[in-house]
């Protein structure tokens, strides 16, 4: 297992320069510290009312979001991988001295590579791709760039840290959108309580059957 921070010249110099913004305009800083320590639950939040925003009748986009969340979380579990058993990368604040950074919010020393954050959100923001409507992927897309950036600007990612963590979440949606079809049985099951994923015929003939 390597345990090393492998500096490189991009690395520093654009770490410095995102994270050289950092504490100089407080509505900046809160929107950036938002970013960078609550995406993931955002993007839960998200998928909740998006679940119950999609018309009823439309399976498809709600299986795609389910996607989405499969993604997310294999995505999080290779990261585990990478992070333990194959590179233990020191977090900026670690490594460079004192005084050369700002950072935003506490942080525990672990590895830095890939960010778990922005990994996370671009297998919700891949998986989310193909079968679900623009309203739904652009802002999961918009997000998981933003996540990229606010990770970084609040101290406690490289550069590459965050384009690894894309790799990974992208990676992470490529092998699960092929698996649709198999996850759709279990969307089915979760959507069926709520009416959903029947056509409007199907609605109709049901309510004409309870009233016998």
């Amino acid at each position: 297992m390597i345990h090393a921070a492998l500096l490189n010249p991009f690395d520093v110099h654009v770490y410095h320069l995102v994270n050289g913004l950092a504490g100089k305009s407080k509505l900046l800083d809160d929107i950036m510290i938002f970013f960078a320590k609550d995406a993931l639950e955002l993007y839960a939040a998200l998928f909740i009312a998006y679940w119950f925003a999609l018309p009823k009748h439309d399976l498809q986009s709600r299986n795609q979001l389910a996607v989405a969340g499969f993604s997310s979380i294999l995505a999080l579990v290779l990261n585990v991988i990478i992070s333990h058993f194959i590179w233990f990368r020191p977090r900026p604040f670690v490594v460079f001295p004192k005084g050369s950074y700002t950072q935003l919010i506490p942080h525990p020393a672990d590895a830095s590579f890939p960010s778990d954050h922005s990994a996370g959100s671009w297998g919700f923001a891949g998986g989310s791709w193909g079968r679900t409507p623009k309203w739904i992927s652009v802002p999961f897309t918009v997000i998981a760039v933003v996540v990229m950036i606010a990770r970084v600007f609040v101290g406690v990612h490289y550069p590459t840290d965050v384009l690894g963590g894309m790799a990974v979440g992208l990676v992470a949606s490529a092998a699960v959108r092929p698996l649709a079809s198999r996850i759709l049985p279990l969307t089915r099951m979760v959507a069926k309580p709520f009416g959903y994923g029947r056509t409007a015929e199907e609605s109709a003939r049901t309510k004409r059957a309870s009233r016998g």
